[in-house]
């Protein structure tokens, strides 16, 4: 953890939701840990330890305050940029890497080995990953338990517990009482149909922003933005289901209705909902890293809750990156659309929303298919060995090695160059300093005097955002929407006349 204690105390006595997720606070007088706004009465200085995650707090013997409840915190990011090898490994652990195997399989995932692995967890973590993994698991039962009306055999499930049975010894051990006792005041009322969670961010967060980006890029079928609302189907493994996101600002968090039949696989939803719509983000941290520019420094100062839009899955979004080269993102929408509706599965149950569409499966890329939605050969070829090198290598967008590493590598396939690379980077990767160097809407936004900047220009003067270069892109971007408006309506206009 990268904070003092003296810093932390002041934030705890203060309650200041800034420092919410960045530290726990551990009172050794009762045994409970708390986040920094935490209701309670303080504690005494002397009767507190700080760390830096939920996990450390539980494996040094403390269990979630009732109160301000833990599970609802932001993910701490107190690890972040510390060790590469941890981001990843903590990320394939919030994936269900040990639900379904060990940590030997994770440290082989990860290129080392599971010695080398658990001394990193307890430098950067001070928890090793099982009980990174446990603690999970617990804070999204308590988080199920205080939420939901779902029964505890359902909440056992959903959360990852192997067993109703281990379910119980766990919450018997570290609360002392059983999982049914933390029954209580429900967050979201349940009258509707389907499942509601409160997903937390740390704010401030441009729901608009993100509205506007995802329904530009809106598949007919697939998904859609209706108000404020952004709905989806969804497909993990064989289940199908659906997704409802909606803004809570009161709660400081995204309301969620999933609509799934196989409860089991709602941590894996979970995870993809946090990155879609990229609710570990530290603005503050964010915010510091791109101030130092004066350009950003303004951009940055008129959006300051702006994030970066995930995907819902890795091979989708290298999809839709190559259906974007070279063309406006209409066009590349319009030939998503088709896609979706010549290779996508139909569903006969998504009536109900109008939402009826799943994204393509690999297997359903043939040349002659692809190119019958109006695609160039080249691109058209690109997107069929895309498929097949997923088919063949389920790996292929697993987060192994740094940046540099994973662009290297999907620069491999054919057809996809280094702003294709970036670009999945960004959005199928999460990676937070990925950078479109050759981007021309970012030369055209940053250009003086008519003249714009090259792409090692652009790479130079962006060594000073890092790591947060992907989130100058996004500013970049959203500083130069309405110029792409008015080009737009330009050339429809002269079309039209």
């Amino acid at each position: 953890m990268n904070l003092t204690p003296e810093t932390c105390y002041q934030a705890l006595l203060a309650r200041d939701s800034r420092y919410d997720g960045r530290f726990f606070t551990c009172v050794t007088s009762t045994g409970i840990y708390c986040r920094p706004i935490c209701p309670a009465p303080a504690p005494r200085p002397e009767h507190c330890r700080f760390v830096g995650t939920a996990a450390a707090a539980q494996e040094a013997g403390f269990r979630p305050c009732l109160r301000c409840r833990p599970e609802s915190a932001p993910d701490s990011p107190a690890w972040a940029g510390t060790s590469t090898t941890v981001t990843r490994a903590l990320r394939l652990i919030e994936e269900g890497a040990l639900d379904d195997g060990d940590v030997e399989a994770l440290a082989e995932r990860l290129g080392l080995g599971s010695r080398q692995l658990r001394r990193l967890f307890r430098r950067h973590v001070g928890a090793s990953p099982l009980a990174v993994a446990q603690t999970r698991r617990v804070l999204l039962a308590k988080q199920l338990l205080h939420q939901t009306d779902l029964p505890l055999t359902d909440v056992a499930l959903a959360s990852g517990f192997g067993s109703v049975r281990r379910f119980n010894e766990v919450f018997q051990a570290l609360f002392g009482r059983p999982p049914s006792a933390l029954r209580g005041r429900r967050d979201v009322a349940m009258n509707a149909p389907g499942l509601t969670l409160l997903l937390p961010y740390r704010p401030p967060y441009d729901w608009q922003a993100m509205l506007a980006f995802l329904a530009r890029r809106a598949i007919r079928g697939l998904e859609r933005v209706e108000g404020q609302t952004y709905r989806r189907v969804v497909r993990l493994g064989g289940t199908v289901g659906h997704v409802d996101v909606s803004h809570a600002p009161e709660a400081t968090a995204l309301r969620v209705t999933i609509r799934l039949p196989e409860l089991g696989q709602l941590p894996g939803l979970i995870v993809r909902l946090r990155r879609l719509f990229d609710l570990q983000a530290d603005p503050a941290a964010i915010r510091g890293g791109l101030c130092r520019d004066p350009d950003l420094a303004t951009l940055v100062a008129s959006r300051p809750g702006l994030r970066l839009p995930g995907g819902w899955d890795p091979f989708e979004i290298a999809v839709r990156a190559i259906l974007g080269q070279q063309v406006s993102v209409t066009a590349a929408t319009r030939l998503a659309e088709r896609l979706v509706e010549r290779l996508g599965e139909r569903l006969t149950d998504g009536g109900e929303i109008g939402l009826d569409r799943l994204f393509p499966v690999p297997e359903r890329f043939t040349l002659e298919a692809v190119k019958a939605i109006g695609m160039p050969t080249t691109r058209a070829t690109a997107l069929v060995r895309l498929a097949a090198a997923y088919r063949e290598r389920p790996s292929l967008f697993d987060r192994r090695g740094d940046l540099d590493a994973s662009v290297a590598r999907l620069r491999e396939l054919p057809g996809i160059g280094e702003w294709t690379a970036q670009y999945i980077a960004m959005r199928g990767l999460q990676e937070s300093d990925a950078f479109l160097a050759s981007d021309v809407a970012l030369q055209r936004v940053l250009a003086r005097e008519g003249r714009r900047p090259t792409p090692r220009e652009l790479l130079a003067r962006a060594e000073a955002w890092r790591p947060w270069r992907a989130y100058a892109v996004m500013h970049l971007w959203h500083a130069d929407a309405p110029a792409a408006a008015v080009r737009q309506k330009e050339t429809c206009d002269a079309t039209l006349a």
